[in-house]
């Protein structure tokens, strides 16, 4: 949002994003520029630029290689995805080569803006250090957009209102919610709650639902009585503790 405190939001942006090669399993992969914050993405791509790629070996790396040359290819197609299909290409971390490690499997932080929810490189996560950025006019419009993905993982909002952020949390379709946070991962007594084609059954892993899922109930059902009955019939009536 563009009342969020800017170099705070961009500091987070760039770190969930590019952070492990983007390849963590909760990694920001879209971001939403709303109104005038669309303003701050050549901050971003300049904040994207300091960030060093080298080998796990070189203790001053920010980020790391892709896990495996197919992992790289994919990523990598699905950057070009992007740039054939009409969005523009801000900052391109194809073909990179550390000293030492040419033959890495190194893909650089990659920012790819003007995409459309039609392109590919939007419907299928790259899941790599690139950074797929769209844009709205109004919190609506976002909510909107966020809501019609098949997808509902993990979503964030970056703002100083209040009302905005109760608005999104409330709104949004999605299982885990970050305000001010970019990667909502929550802590393990809690569940990792995704929705829509983002879950499959109906229990979330960890949290009081992950124990449930590996619980099997059993119920017992007991009476003591202190002196027997008086009666010798036997009653066909349902059973009580009277």
């Amino acid at each position: 949002m563009p009342d969020a405190n800017k170099n705070y939001t961009l500091n987070q942006l760039a770190g969930a994003a590019f952070g492990a090669a983007g390849q963590r399993c909760m990694a920001l992969s879209t971001v939403v520029f709303v109104g005038e914050s669309k303003k701050w993405l050549p901050e971003l791509v300049e904040r994207a630029k300091q960030l060093k790629v080298s080998s796990g070996f070189d203790e001053s790396a920010d980020l790391g290689p892709m896990i495996t040359p197919a992992a790289l290819k994919r990523a990598e197609d699905l950057i070009q995805s992007g740039v054939d299909e009409g969005a523009t290409l801000l900052l391109d971390g194809r073909g990179i080569k550390p000293k030492g490690f040419e033959q890495g499997n190194f893909l650089g932080p990659t920012i790819l803006t003007g995409v459309k929810t039609h392109m590919r490189c939007y419907k299928e996560e790259i899941f790599g250090p690139a950074l797929v950025c769209l844009e709205a006019d109004t919190l609506d419009e976002a909510i909107e957009l966020v809501n019609a993905n098949i997808y509902g993982n993990g979503t964030a909002i970056f703002t100083n209102s209040g009302s905005a952020a109760r608005k999104f949390q409330d709104e949004i379709d999605v299982g885990q919610v970050g305000i001010n946070v970019p990667i909502p991962v929550p802590l393990p007594m809690f569940s990792f709650t995704g929705s829509r084609g983002s879950i499959q059954g109906d229990l979330n892993f960890y949290g009081k639902t992950g124990v449930q899922f590996y619980t099997s109930t059993k119920t017992v059902t007991a009476l003591w009585r202190s002196e027997d009955v008086s009666t010798a019939e036997a009653s066909v009536n349902m059973p009580t503790i009277r």
